[in-house]
Formats: C-alpha cells, sequence, structure tokens
C-alpha cells in the first residue's frame, strides 16, 4: 500500500497497479488503446503517454524529462502522474492525427459507430482538422478472417489486442501481424482461420471498427440498443453478460467483466446462443388437453403431416375471446392437480436446473400445498463432454485446472447447485428424476409438473414416454418438444432473457438474471406463473420473494441485505456443500 498524487488528487494504491489503474480509482481518464487489464503489455499505441515524477521525502517534485507509457510504469509510493499538462494533450493530439491518417472515416457505415474509442478520443483528446493532403492508403477488408468474424483492415490501429489474446487466453494463436512498419496489417495464416471457441471475444476487444460480428453486422445502431446486465444460462460458469435489445429483440450479447465469474470473455456458445429466444418453436399459448397430431392438404395440395393444433382454452361466456387465457388455466391447473393427487397417488415435481432459486422455492411451496408428501425431484441436467480449459498449446492440448484462464463447462446448465439448494430444503433426500421412474410404471403418482427451460428441448423422451395415459402432466417449459406434446396442461414460459431471479454456478457464486425482454404471445415468465398459481396478491419480485426465500432456507442468509451487486454474492462453501451431485 502506498500513496501516489495523480492530477493533485492523492490516491491509495496496491501492489503492482499501473497508472492508468491508478488513475481510474479517482475518476482521471488515461487514453489508451493497446493495453488491456488481462493481456500483456506493449505500450505500442502511445496514446497513455504522460508526465510523470517523483515526491521526495521534503516534499520536492522531481519530474523525468520525457513523457512515458502509463500502461507500463508501475505506481510506487510517492509517484506523481499529471495527465493534461500541454505536453501531454500535446503528445496526445499528434499520436491521434498519426492513427487517423489512412484511417477512412467511415464512420457513418462503421458498425463500432457509438462505442469506438477512435471517436471518443478523437473528440476528447485530438484535433479538429487533419493535416493530409496525399490520398489514404487503401487496404482490402477480410471476410475470411474467421467464420464469426470480419476484418476491415483500413480501420485497425495495429494496437494488437486481438493477436495477444489469441496466443495468451485461446492460446489457439491464429491472429498474428504480417509485414512491418506502415504495412503492418492482421491476418491469419492460409486456411486457418480465427474459428475457435473464444473467437468472438476480439470483437469486443477491438477498441475500434477493425474487427466486427459477422453476426450483428450492419444489423442495429448501438445507440438505439438498451443494455441489461444478466448472466449467460448456457454452462455452469455463469459468465457476466449484457444483453442488448431494441423493440423487444435481442441483438447481441457482450461479456461484462466479473472477476468472481468469468474475469472479461464469454466463449461463442455463449455469445451466439441467445437465438432460439425468437425461435418459431417458441410456444406461446396456454393449452388445456394434450398436442393433436394432424393431416391435412395443404393449397398447393400437398401433404403435411404432424402438425400442430395448439387449442386455446375455451374462454367463459361472460368473457370475450381475446381475453386473458391464463386465469381459467391456471384455476384449472389447481384443480386438477388436486383432483389427480389421492392417499394412494402422490404429486410429482420434476424442477430444472434452468429455473432460478426464487421460481423453485415458489413451485415447491405450491406443489407442497397440494399434496405435503409431494416428491421433489431434479430434472435433466445437460453434461456435454468435458470440461473445455484455455489457453491450449498449438497441439491443442488443454492447460492444466489451476493455469485455465477461462473454462467452458461441461455442465450445460446455469443453476443445478441453486436448485438443488432449495430442494434439499424441502426434500432432504432429493434425487434424479430417472430414480422415480419405477413409481411411475406402477401408477403411484396421479400427476406430474414438470418444468423444462432446456434451449435444447426436453433430452429424455422415454422417460415422457413411460406415462400412463391416465397420469396428468402439467408442463412449463419454453420450446415445442416431446414434453410438451405429452402435457394434459402446457404453461409457457420465459427464456433468460425475460425473467429475473437468482442462480448459482458452479463455484457457489450467486448472480441476478434480469428482465431484459417481455415474453413473446401469451407466454409468461416463470416467476409470474408461479405467483398467480400460488395465489400471491400482485406482480412477481424476485428480491421480496428472495427475502422470504432467505427466512426459510439458511443457505441463502447471504443474499439478504437486498439488490446484489453485479458481480455476485459468493455463498460460503459449507451451504453449497450439500447441493453436490
Amino acid at each position: 500500500m502506498g500513496i501516489v498524487f495523480v492530477d493533485g488528487q492523492e490516491v491509495e494504491i496496491e501492489p503492482n497497479l499501473n497508472l492508468i489503474q491508478a488513475a481510474q480509482k479517482v475518476g482521471v481518464e488515461i487514453p489508451h488503446y493497446c493495453w488491456h487489464p488481462d493481456l500483456s503489455v506493449v505500450a505500442s499505441c502511445r496514446m497513455c503517454l504522460v508526465e510523470v515524477g517523483q515526491k521526495s521525502t521534503d516534499g520536492a517534485e522531481k519530474m523525468a524529462p520525457k513523457l512515458m507509457p502509463a500502461c507500463q510504469t508501475i505506481c510506487k509510493p510517492g509517484t506523481i502522474v499529471k495527465t493534461s499538462t500541454p505536453k501531454v494533450k500535446a503528445s496526445q493530439a499528434q499520436t491521434l492525427e498519426y492513427l487517423l491518417l489512412n484511417h477512412p472515416l467511415d464512420c457513418s457505415i462503421c458498425d463500432q459507430a457509438g462505442e469506438c474509442y477512435l471517436q471518443d478520443y478523437t473528440y476528447k483528446f485530438g484535433n479538429a482538422h487533419s493535416r493530409l493532403a496525399e490520398p489514404k492508403v487503401h487496404r482490402e477488408d477480410k471476410y475470411h478472417i474467421g467464420e464469426q468474424i470480419a476484418l476491415f483492415t483500413d480501420r485497425c490501429v495495429m494496437c494488437t489486442r486481438c493477436v495477444r489474446f489469441t496466443r495468451e487466453i485461446s492460446g489457439t494463436a491464429e491472429l498474428h501481424v504480417i509485414n512491418r512498419g506502415s504495412v503492418g496489417e492482421i491476418d491469419v495464416f492460409p486456411g486457418e482461420p480465427c474459428d475457435n471457441k473464444l473467437a468472438g471475444n476480439v470483437v469486443d476487444l477491438c477498441p475500434v471498427g477493425a474487427l466486427c460480428s459477422k453476426d450483428f453486422l450492419y444489423k442495429k445502431r448501438v445507440w438505439w440498443l438498451k443494455s441489461r446486465n444478466s448472466v449467460c444460462t448456457g454452462c455452469s460458469t455463469g459468465c457476466s453478460i449484457e444483453i442488448d435489445q431494441h423493440e423487444n429483440k435481442v441483438y447481441r450479447l457482450r461479456p461484462r467483466t466479473n472477476p468472481q465469474a468469468q474475469g472479461s470473455f464469454i466463449c461463442d456458445d455463449g455469445r451466439f446462443g441467445f437465438k432460439y429466444i425468437h425461435s418459431d418453436l417458441r410456444l406461446t399459448t396456454p393449452r388445456l388437453g394434450r398436442f393433436v397430431a394432424t393431416n391435412f392438404t395443404n393449397g398447393n395440395g400437398s401433404r403435411a403431416e404432424n402438425t400442430a393444433v395448439a387449442r386455446r382454452p375455451e374462454p367463459d361466456l361472460n368473457q370475450a375471446a381475446f381475453d386473458d387465457p391464463w386465469p381459467s388455466v391456471l384455476e384449472q391447473t389447481r384443480q386438477v392437480l388436486r383432483s389427480a393427487t389421492t392417499q394412494s397417488k402422490r404429486l410429482l415435481g420434476v424442477f430444472s436446473p434452468f429455473m432460478t432459486c426464487e421460481e423453485a422455492y415458489l413451485l415447491a411451496k405450491f406443489l407442497r400445498s397440494i399434496d405435503k408428501n409431494a416428491t421433489l425431484t431434479l430434472g435433466p441436467i445437460p453434461v456435454v463432454g468435458e470440461d473445455d480449459l484455455y489457453p491450449k498449446d498449438f497441439r491443442g492440448v488443454a492447460a492444466e485446472p489451476a493455469k485455465a484462464k477461462f473454462t467452458i463447462r461441461a455442465e450445460k446448465c446455469p443453476n443445478r447447485r441453486g436448485v438443488a439448494i432449495v430442494l434439499r430444503a424441502f426434500e432432504s433426500k432429493f434425487g434424479s428424476y430417472t430414480q422415480e421412474a419405477s413409481k411411475i410404471k406402477q401408477d403411484q403418482f396421479g400427476a406430474a409438473f414438470i418444468v423444462g427451460g432446456d434451449p435444447q428441448g426436453w433430452s429424455d423422451v422415454a422417460f415422457i414416454e413411460s406415462f400412463p395415459t391416465n397420469m396428468t402432466l402439467v408442463a412449463m417449459d419454453l420450446l415445442k418438444s416431446p414434453l410438451s406434446d405429452r402435457a394434459d396442461i402446457l404453461l409457457p414460459s420465459g427464456s433468460f432473457a425475460e425473467r429475473e431471479g437468482t442462480v448459482v454456478n458452479f463455484s457457489g457464486l450467486a448472480q441476478s438474471l434480469r428482465t431484459a425482454i417481455r415474453c413473446p404471445g401469451d407466454a409468461r415468465a416463470d416467476g409470474r406463473i408461479l405467483m398467480d398459481l400460488c395465489n400471491k396478491p400482485g406482480l412477481f419480485n424476485a428480491l421480496a420473494i428472495r427475502k422470504k426465500m432467505v427466512r426459510e432456507l439458511p443457505s441463502f442468509v447471504k443474499l439478504a441485505e437486498g439488490q446484489l451487486p453485479d458481480q455476485g454474492v459468493l455463498l460460503s462453501i459449507a451451504n453449497t456443500a450439500g447441493a453436490e451431485s
């Protein structure tokens, strides 16, 4: 610990902070392009040059004769930093003038416009006019650089962030600098595009509009987008993300820095895996009665088979047909579950690892209100291969777990641990849903309430097919699947972008999902459905439910203080150890 002086302000510093980080602590911006906290320091862009000196014990200041790069200069007690002197300002303006010499100035068509550091720094630190009279050098754009990445070479400022990322974080080293000096540019080896599972991060790292995402290219201006902090639900890592949407449509997901979760990056599976939110297979209407498959002849004479007839519940005679279908569906759900549960036939609840903790709590309370001896189990836990660790070496061999900088978990669900904590509070010896298969065949259950939520659809078709025809099935899911087809009552639910609540990742970090868009059609967020089933008044509010939940579930005691911070709350290992399965 020590004190440094940034533009006259005292800053208390920790060991190994550079001058950029020290200045950030007091809200002073030192412009930079090449520096990133998770990458090695190269000090190549020269944008962060500042005046640096030392204050002696008698208070005298001694400044270095030359400007020094703030990214490469480590703070030590008594360091003096001056970021806004005429000497520093002149250097910044000259650097920007150099970077813009051959820049195409195509902001009007550039995807980065509105969040571009070249725009921002030129406005804050640059000159209003260029002195260049000669024609600009034009270079060929490179759409071949990756399946999801396009390189607009003219815009590149050669910060080399992307190159260092593929060498230091992914370890795959596809990107490199070819040529030297003024003709240097970014490229890939022939036949070796940048298609690793972390490749999309180079778009986020690029401080200008050189590297762009083909998935987002020319689709929406960033100033129209509204961002919402949330959590990626693609695996149990629980990466912190930002959801960018406009007019109820998600356009992109971006990583949100969180040292307790994944750091500064996300994998491409999570980045581009949100498309199911707007899929044609989304369930949008509650249904009473099982799925009916019909055959009919299209207008062109061809035969269409296995076409779903999604039947809305019949409206009350005193209601118009366009009225809300949910009150009658929810009342019917309560009545059906009560009538199907007898002394000899119990109620089965299958919880999804895609549920939030609040949703699991509400469902457990609801099922136990119907049948105090209801069996509560955990549904399918999707696991694909093994944990994928980065960086890798040139042979594709992953780093040791202790040295891994990023991990894509094999467990492809966000909240197994959180749901397990809730279930253990209601069912001390709860198990997997498959353990109840024999009881189902023996007709020991009168009804089942199953929650889906997997973007890949319900995976265990055999389990659904094992249900007796006289067994009532209530399904809450978001995509058409064998589960939704078999359901006697179907409750269309929300995706991660349409819900709020708490999820707990593999390490016990509790973070908040937050609502970014509305559910399509008549679908509803899971929490709202469960609130109404429980006959609780008012709208669903995750914070209010969490406060009630904490009083009954000591494992969540750290979540009692209100809204969770953006970086989440790490639950104690002792409280989450019982959730392991």
